[in-house]
């Protein structure tokens, strides 16, 4: 056969039926036992067309391209003792050289269970934080954010624009501040809503605070959701008023509704890490950060009818931002809608 024990191929088998712990592209870890182990938590669905999807492409393209073994699990509960007990058991069923936790939302997940397996290496995407076996890879979604805003200040007819978000996590507060800041720097007459409704993926809630914007005056929303996004987007439809996504490329998704998108790969951050670990450049203890200088991961996209002078302002504003001219905001202290 292939050199492994009978023992080997048993325990492989019975991992496959694990549940809840999901082992994707098995047959090629029980084939590969020599490649590292990689495993990676995704708290909600990985099929939301938006952060977790995203993060969970980067995984599978990691899968897929690098020499190493996957595992994950989804659908975990946005709450901190929820994430710290998935965490652990992904790293005591699969015991991997390295651990991924998908999103800012689970810091305090992972700096306890990395105090608990000091072996294990561990990774927080759009994280800030470190530790002796812990590295943040961040994704600088704010940069795409701070751009967002100027646009949707250059683009509002009303004079109005508004943000919409689920859950209070650091990357989601960040980009939030920083829309915020385009939008005054683009222009300090344009009004700000802005709403954390504490669920990314209740569509009818979303549908909801997108109605009660819009009887406010707001023209353009600025969505960082999940699957509720889907009913912020409808809404918007129905009412006639335009929104701005994050993430993915929603102008070529839904031209309809969309002027304009924060493009973000967060995927990116969990591709990175397992590639710095395949090829033994992985660092713990660090920081890495990944901005507009690599606009593949971040950029903003416009519709294809913006106005040239709109471009042409976006593109300026880009370049003070990349030359450190502009500073992208971190913190947000005005009015919540």
């Amino acid at each position: 056969m292939t050199g492994f024990t009978r023992r080997q191929l048993l325990l492989a088998a019975a991992s496959a039926g694990a549940g809840a712990l999901a082992t994707p592209w098995l047959s090629r870890s029980v084939l590969a036992a020599s490649k590292p182990v990689v495993a990676a938590l995704f708290c909600g669905h990985i099929d939301d067309n938006g952060f977790m999807q995203a993060g969970y492409q980067g995984f599978k393209k990691a899968t897929d391209q690098l020499p190493i073994t996957g595992h994950y699990k989804d659908q975990v509960a946005n709450d901190t003792q929820a994430q710290i007990a998935a965490l652990r058991a992904l790293a005591t069923q699969y015991k991997p050289a390295l651990l991924i936790a998908h999103g800012g939302q689970n810091t305090d997940a992972t700096l306890t269970v990395a105090k608990e397996f000091p072996e294990t290496r561990f990774v927080l995407t759009q994280g800030a934080v470190t530790a002796s076996n812990l590295s943040s890879y961040d994704v600088r979604q704010e940069e795409s954010a701070w751009l967002a805003g100027a646009y949707a200040a250059l683009m509002t007819k009303t004079g109005v624009v508004a943000h919409q978000s689920g859950i209070r996590v650091p990357p989601g507060l960040r980009a939030r501040a920083s829309y915020a800041a385009g939008v005054k720097h683009a222009n300090p007459d344009v009004k700000l809503l802005t709403n954390f409704s504490g669920n990314q993926d209740d569509i009818e809630l979303a549908a909801r605070v997108t109605q009660a914007q819009a009887k406010a005056g707001a023209d353009i929303i600025y969505t960082m959701l999940n699957k509720g996004r889907s009913g912020t987007t409808q809404a918007c439809r129905e009412l006639g008023i335009k929104e701005i996504g994050n993430v993915i490329d929603w102008v070529a998704r839904e031209p309809d509704v969309f002027v304009g998108s924060a493009w973000a790969d967060v995927g990116i951050g969990v591709f990175e890490a397992c590639k710095d670990l395949s090829e033994n450049k992985f660092e713990s203890g660090k920081i890495f950060k990944v901005g507009l200088q690599q606009p593949d991961a971040v950029r903003l996209i416009m519709a294809p009818d913006t106005p040239d002078a709109v471009r042409q302002h976006i593109a300026a504003l880009q370049q003070d931002i990349l030359t450190g001219k502009i500073e992208v905001e971190a913190e947000f202290h005005g009015p919540e809608f």
